[in-house]
């Protein structure tokens, strides 16, 4: 009498796994760089130089920019109540524009010479600021010059 042995199966190679793992890693990739240039859309800002601001505003209307200038001194208008800080910009060219920015005040906003914008420029010409950043000239100034000074014999 002899005995039979069973043998295993060998199970036959599943030829869909690999493709599986191919689709599901090209989804993965896509989502990744649709997220990505979505991010990059909604944040990012081309910077427009103010002349050209002003020469056609409308254009820009609801596109986020980043534009800087000269803050024009006593051009300020502050609304603690409503948090609304309202003040011109202008450029080398003697170009203005009205910044509207809702939000807390800058406690360095009186010694500020010049600021950066980021926002949208509304139907009505006016700026309105998302993000407001100051230039302090105290906080840029050069360091004086160890040589400048002569030491008195």
């Amino acid at each position: 009498m002899t005995e039979t042995i069973a043998q295993p199966k060998i199970a036959a190679k599943n030829p869909n796994k690999k493709l599986k793992f191919i689709i599901g890693g090209v989804i993965i990739v896509l989502a990744i760089i649709y997220l990505g240039y979505g991010a990059i859309k909604n944040t990012g800002a081309y910077y427009i130089p103010l002349d050209e601001l002003n020469q056609n505003p409308q254009a820009y209307v609801g596109k986020n920019i980043r534009v800087s200038g000269a803050i024009i001194q006593d051009s300020e208008d502050w609304d603690a109540t409503n948090l609304m800080l309202r003040f011109k910009m202008s450029d080398q060219s003697g170009e203005t524009i009205l910044v509207s920015f809702h939000g807390s005040r800058p406690s360095n906003f009186d010694e500020a010479t010049e600021a950066i914008v980021e926002g949208s420029i509304q139907p009505d010409g006016t700026f309105k600021a998302d993000n407001l950043l100051l230039k302090c000239p105290s906080r840029y100034e050069e360091a004086p010059d160890a040589n400048q000074y002569q030491a008195i014999d």
